[in-house]
């Protein structure tokens, strides 16, 4: 097809500027470690029209193709070419000695969001994360040695995550880029947009700051961090704990983390459990009430188990070492009272002396 002028003159930049960077990336031992990396990496948030064509295809791959074969893709014209050219100008970049090639580009301003996809509020919106950032995510991660700790742990809320997902470390995908992610089996926008919330919102949470190499951090949600330092109060504490400490202090917290990681009905079905409002109800009548069989109302209280367990790994080991210290004063809870009512219904088998004694139809229904 003959080109006019104007098309003629525009070929000839596209030509020029793919030469010139064909040859700075790969000529410079100091860009090796890029043409590796697939054109998507270096994709920012912002970017409009993309050349999807080429964005799973190695820089180095995309180099070694002759830019006509490359402006004769299908679906691939000037617009596309104009992003292609900017994306190898951003990966040709100079980097700084002390700096990766994501760190280079934030300080040179060339991010339009320091944190690609995450919003005032903390929320991610998948489909505006690039692997810039989520490389930078990662990488919190590992400064900060947070691999072994599990999705579940750092969910805003559990509801946002597959059940499945619930006890994945985060090193599963550490070493994996947005690419390699969305082509897993099972993983598809929700799935690693839950993933993202976790690793975007770590990121928006610490920062850029420098993890102290003598120090370590350890992180629990909100209200269950108040129960964890609560206990250690009462453990360094010779005096008795009222029943009012302990539904303020232990039991209430507790409901309330299921409320943030099961929705209003799980929270309600703990309390009515727990007669934390009023008189308490058996499994029958809480059955009965919510329309469901009794084996699902016990199943619902199982879950309620697990979310404490996955959100407090070392939850059960704390709420022994309490029991252990309330039984020290002789007015510490006994059996059936709102206390072990508690933990055996989010922490089963931590007190193995109360079990069986009871059958679950009359337990609590007499409490309040």
């Amino acid at each position: 097809m003959k080109l006019n002028r104007t098309s003629a003159v525009m070929e000839y930049k596209f030509v020029s500027s793919f030469e010139s960077l064909r040859n700075k990336l790969l000529s410079q031992e100091k860009y090796a470690d890029r043409l590796e990396k697939p054109l998507a990496y270096w994709a920012l948030p912002n970017d409009r029209r993309l050349p999807l064509a080429f964005m799973d295809r190695s820089v180095r791959q995309l180099l070694n193709t002759p830019f006509e074969e490359l402006y004769a893709t299908p679906g691939v014209g000037q617009k596309k070419i104009h992003s292609l050219l900017n994306l190898l100008a951003r990966a040709a970049k100079a980097p700084s000695p002390k700096d990766d090639p994501v760190t280079t580009l934030l300080k040179n301003g060339d991010i339009f969001e320091e944190d690609g996809g995450v919003k005032k509020d903390g929320k991610i919106d998948p489909t505006t994360v690039s692997e810039a950032a989520w490389a930078r995510w990662r990488n919190t991660v590992r400064q900060y040695r947070l691999e072994s700790y599990t999705l579940g742990q750092l969910a805003p809320s559990l509801e946002i995550l597959p059940r499945v997902l619930w006890n994945t470390p985060l090193e599963t995908y550490l070493d994996l880029t947005l690419g390699e992610i969305r082509r897993m089996k099972t993983h598809g926008e929700k799935r690693v947009g839950a993933i993202l919330q976790v690793f975007g919102g770590l990121h928006y949470l610490l920062g850029d700051a420098s993890a102290p190499a003598a120090m370590a951090i350890h992180i629990l949600p909100k209200t269950i961090d108040d129960v964890d330092r609560w206990i250690s109060t009462v453990l360094t504490s010779d005096e008795p704990v009222s029943e009012e400490a302990i539904r303020d202090r232990f039991i209430e917290p507790l409901v309330a983390q299921v409320r943030i990681d099961a929705g209003t009905q799980m929270a309600r079905l703990t309390e009515s459990r727990l007669a934390i409002r009023g008189r308490g109800a058996t499994v029958r009548q809480s059955a009965k009430r919510l329309g469901l069989t009794r084996a699902r109302v016990y199943q619902l209280l199982g879950d309620v188990a697990e979310i404490i367990q996955v959100r407090w790994p070392d939850g059960a080991g704390r709420v022994e070492a309490l029991i252990h210290h309330l039984n020290e004063f002789e007015d510490s809870p006994t059996a059936g009272s709102p206390f072990y009512a508690a933990i055996e219904l989010f922490f089963p088998g931590s007190c193995p002396e109360f079990e069986g004694g009871e059958s679950d139809d009359v337990a609590l229904s007499r409490a309040g």
